[in-house]
């Protein structure tokens, strides 16, 4: 079966081994590929949380010219409130908390920004429905 859909987001790295470390802390996320790109001699790592075929691809370079920044960011569902709060109190006590936690009510939830090793931004969440609004939206294009 070939792939169909969103599939995966390209992120250059500078230190592969630091952005593995962090993915896996605050996205829990794990190595599913790992190579070296044999045209820049680059290492390339794609990560997965294994719920669906999606992968964070992370590709070294020497520097990050551009990083995500608010409001272009990654995001990240966690089962509870409880689970927001602890990543939030490890980002600050790491210095990597950026903004939050708030609460923004329906559909946005309750959220925080936290940065990775090269300045890219990660959203942790709870509460945006993000599955069951998709799940709408498909019964009702389902209906047309």
């Amino acid at each position: 079966m070939s792939d169909l859909g969103f599939t995966h987001v390209a992120l250059p790295v500078t230190h592969l081994d630091a952005s593995i470390t962090f993915y896996s802390k605050y996205a829990r996320m794990q190595v599913v590929h790992h190579r070296t790109d044999q045209t820049n001699q680059s290492d390339v790592v794609w990560l997965g949380d294994l719920t669906r075929p999606f992968v964070i691809v992370l590709i070294q370079m020497p520097t990050v010219e551009y990083p995500l920044l608010p409001i272009a960011h990654l995001g990240v569902a966690c089962a509870t409130r409880e689970e927001v709060d602890r990543l939030c109190d490890q980002a600050r006590l790491e210095g990597v908390l950026e903004v939050g936690p708030a609460e923004e009510g329906y559909p946005v939830g309750y959220w925080a920004f936290i940065r990775d090793p090269d300045g890219h931004t990660l959203e942790i969440s709870y509460g945006q429905e993000v599955s069951f609004t998709v799940k709408q939206a498909a019964e009702m294009k389902a209906k047309e």
